[in-house]
């Protein structure tokens, strides 16, 4: 019982989920990383958008979108979070842009504040 408990813990320390909040006019977004602390960027990340309005939540699952390095290979920046709900994405940027789209159309472009 007691070497489960450690390992679980174990796992906790090397592997903490990284979380950033965004709020938007209309949204607040938790994006929390849960790839390992050593890799580049963060391949997996989950996307909870709360409506403030409604209350409704929404879940999806995706990644950080980085630009390369000038050998066009290694990842140097980050430009935000992608994911993709059916055919609908969500990104939201480094900036603290929320953009929804639908193939070409925009549904939803706003500008928020990441909270510290």
């Amino acid at each position: 019982m007691k070497k489960g408990f450690m390992f679980l813990i174990s796992l906790f320390i090397a592997n903490p989920l990284i979380a950033q909040t965004l709020n938007t006019p209309t949204y607040k977004i938790v994006i929390t990383c849960q790839s390992p602390e050593y890799e580049v960027g963060c391949s997996k990340a989950t996307y909870q958008g709360t409506n403030k309005k409604t209350g409704s939540t929404i879940t999806l699952q995706g990644s950080q979108v980085m630009s390369l390095c000038a050998d066009g290979v290694t990842p140097c920046h980050s430009l935000g979070y992608k994911f993709i709900n059916d055919k609908t994405v969500y990104f939201v940027s480094e900036d603290g842009i929320l953009t929804v789209t639908a193939g070409s159309k925009e549904l939803l472009n706003e500008t928020g504040q990441w909270d510290n």
